[in-house]
């Protein structure tokens, strides 16, 4: 059904989806995202992501590359109901993009690989979804591929992600021969014909008649062990209805105990009409999800999804360009107008709405007025940063902002001319400013500019960007991993006295301390780049309270350079065991100081090891070129964890040291003349080789 898209620009909230595409790099997501465009009647040509004419992936290394790279939003409209999509990347190294986009959804679909079933950033994406409380459904795309599976799809949703998948549809045809599928709730069958986009609706074909009445069993009996109400049904009249099945299923999907399953083609547009019917049924409206949560002067509070309450909403995305500044925000209670003013909770700081815009892709609409539960962006704020809270003035509200992770490679960086030193800054700043996952710093040692980001491809891409963006000649240096250091054995009875008299008040503070290795179970271990914990066992009031906070706060200064190479400190437990004070001089900078001095003696006391990221490899490679991929992942330091086989190709999956894979795809490409691919997610930390310890006489 084909709907003008203006009509419902004012749907009420319960006519609102807003959801994402989740998926592996290269399961489908941006063919899934052009072909739900195209039959909502948003566009009128399917966009190819292999031609580069995807309305999702319009930026230009996008489209060079073939993957998506920056999260795109559009608007579209189906069977009265407006759908806000958001098309999220697949690779890890943009992960940063999904996490943002995950905080401001209120459902996704999640795009499966008919053929490899649940894949490594598949997972990744699936637990973030997890975290957020997101309600998904799954679709398993390509299944006209060869070796395209429903039921091995199915079965790996089923023991990697662990929630009950509930299959809705039964494929008509496999492989090439896949023409259609069968409603297992309506019990009706959908046929798209070669060359047509149409969708021809009849009874299900004879032959399929038996095995589609035994998968509408097995359907109820899933849904049955989940819901005390189709349980109910079911136990009565040996069935579930329809409409029974489809409430349960809705119910289910809220809860997360259970997903939804549907499949197709995307490539082919064939099964994107029931997905759409699915998102409609199953996905929840903005007044289906629980109120949002905020603070107000250490103080929680809740904002319904109400156009008529005070305006808050969260920016999840900022495109700094040249020509202006497009800042996207969920709003998430209220209504904000044209022409107002907001204020930047965060910042604080008054910002002033210039314009509304209903966003496709790279095309916008002028809005006068955004509500509770639209996605738009607007022009005219000029400082709020992705996770500020944009509130009214009158009801201040701060949202959690997204998490943004720590930064694991990094690169130098100048301007080929000196005279493109001050452009090459600011162009940094701008990218710092859409992009939260990229840092930038100044090395004190070298006086060199470092960006750091999430992957070798992150900072590949942004580092092109400035090159397109800016016109500058940029020159890069080596790429370099971030070390941690942690404890192997720590040090008991560290006494450390500050003593400093320079005229006036002095400052005095006498501490003792232990400092030993956490337990994995406190957040260490070789999986972890976190874990401090400190603890005071002062007794007596020797050292008072404010004093213990500042002693804590110096630990933690001092964590930031250990003694092996600078590199931050994790993994270790600090004790003040003792301490003293005097009447005049002691203050909670002189043990501020004395925390931060003492926990310096202890680590170069301490035995010390370096730690080095490790990403989890996951490489399919023709059989004939296993052996030598094999061997090349020896000769990196990689630990094989398994490998399965698949339809002429093995697919390898190996533990190796993030500093080890640099120029990795080259070599790959070389060695299965170029029919080799590799997935990366992020692992952890692991000892890095070579002296394993520092250790020096205690003083």
């Amino acid at each position: 059904m084909r709907t003008d898209l203006h009509r419902h620009l004012t749907s009420p909230l319960t006519a609102v989806r807003n959801l994402g595409i989740l998926a592996h790099v290269d399961a489908g997501k941006t063919t899934v995202t052009e072909r739900i465009l195209y039959v909502t009647g948003t566009t009128h040509k399917r966009g190819e992501v292999h031609d580069g004419t995807t309305v999702t992936d319009f930026d230009s290394q996008e489209r060079d590359r073939g993957i998506t790279i920056f999260a795109a939003a559009v608007s579209c409209a189906w069977d009265g109901h407006r759908i806000n999509l958001i098309d999220t990347p697949g690779h890890v190294d943009f992960s940063d993009e999904v996490e943002r986009s995950l905080r401001v959804l209120d459902g996704a679909i999640a795009v499966f690989d008919a053929v490899a079933g649940v894949e490594p950033q598949s997972e990744s994406v699936w637990r973030r979804a997890d975290r957020y409380g997101v309600p998904r459904i799954a679709f398993v795309n390509k299944l006209d591929r060869a070796g395209a599976d429903l039921d091995s799809a199915v079965e790996s949703i089923r023991e990697r992600l662990h929630p009950a998948p509930l299959v809705v549809q039964l494929p008509i045809g496999t492989e090439d021969a896949f023409t259609g599928v069968v409603d297992l709730l309506r019990m009706r069958a959908s046929v798209w014909a070669d060359g047509s986009d149409t969708v021809e609706e009849g009874p299900v074909p004879e032959a399929l008649r038996d095995e589609a009445h035994r998968r509408r069993r097995m359907l109820e009996e899933a849904v049955a062990e989940l819901h005390p109400a189709a349980l109910e049904e079911f136990c009565a009249h040996s069935s579930v209805s329809a409409a029974t099945l489809a409430a349960a299923l809705r119910d289910l999907t809220h809860s997360g105990e259970g997903v939804v399953v549907l499949c197709g083609s995307a490539y082919r547009n064939r099964g994107i009409e029931p997905l759409l019917e699915a998102v409609v049924a199953y996905l929840p409206s903005p007044l289906d999800v629980p109120a949002v949560r905020g603070t107000h002067r250490g103080t929680e509070q809740e904002r319904h999804a109400d156009p008529a309450a005070p305006f808050a909403g969260l920016v999840f995305k900022v495109n700094a360009t040249a020509t202006g500044r497009l800042t996207y925000v969920r709003v998430y209670s209220g209504t904000v107008r044209k022409g107002e003013a907001v204020w930047d909770v965060g910042a604080g700081r008054t910002e002033r709405i210039g314009r509304i815009l209903r966003v496709r892709a790279d095309r916008y609409a002028e809005l006068e007025h955004a509500v509770a539960g639209d996605i738009v962006a607007l022009i005219g704020p000029k400082s709020a940063r992705a996770g500020a809270t944009l509130c009214a003035a009158t009801a201040p509200l701060l949202l959690e902002p997204p998490s943004v992770a720590d930064p694991v490679v990094s690169m130098a960086v100048e301007a080929r001319r000196g005279t493109d030193t001050d452009r090459l800054v600011s162009a940094l700043a701008r990218l710092v400013e859409e992009d939260p996952s990229l840092v930038v710093r100044t090395d004190p040692e070298t006086g060199q500019t470092v960006l750091s980001g999430m992957g070798e491809l992150h900072l590949e891409v942004a580092v092109e960007k400035i090159r397109r963006a800016h016109g500058l000649e940029v020159g890069v240096g080596r790429p370099r991993v971030a070390y941690r250091e942690t404890v192997l054995r720590g040090v008991s009875g560290l006494v450390y006295r500050h003593v400093k008299q320079d005229g006036g008040a002095g400052q005095f503070a006498h501490v003792v301390i232990d400092v030993e290795a956490l337990d994995a179970d406190e957040g260490a271990g070789e999986g972890s780049a976190t874990g401090f914990v400190f603890r005071s066992t002062v007794v007596g009031g020797r050292v008072p309270q404010e004093y213990v906070r500042a002693v804590e706060a110096g630990c933690r200064d001092a964590l930031a350079e250990g003694p092996l190479g600078g590199h931050p400190v994790t993994g270790l437990r600090v004790t003040l065991t003792d301490g003293a004070t005097h009447s005049k001089d002691s203050s909670e900078m002189a043990f501020r100081t004395a925390g931060r001095l003492a926990l310096r003696e202890a680590l170069r006391t301490c035995a010390m090891a370096l730690l080095e990221p490790v990403v989890e490899v996951t490489v399919t490679v023709p059989d004939d070129a296993v052996g030598g991929v094999l061997g090349d992942l020896a000769a990196r330091r990689g630990r094989v964890s398994g490998s399965l086989s698949r339809v002429g190709a093995a697919v390898i999956t190996a533990t190796v040291p993030l500093a080890e894979l640099f120029g990795y795809a080259t070599r790959l490409r070389s060695r299965t003349q170029g029919r080799g691919v590799f997935t990366t997610r992020p692992a952890g930390y692991a000892p890095a080789p070579g002296p394993a310890s520092h250790e020096t006489p205690a003083r």
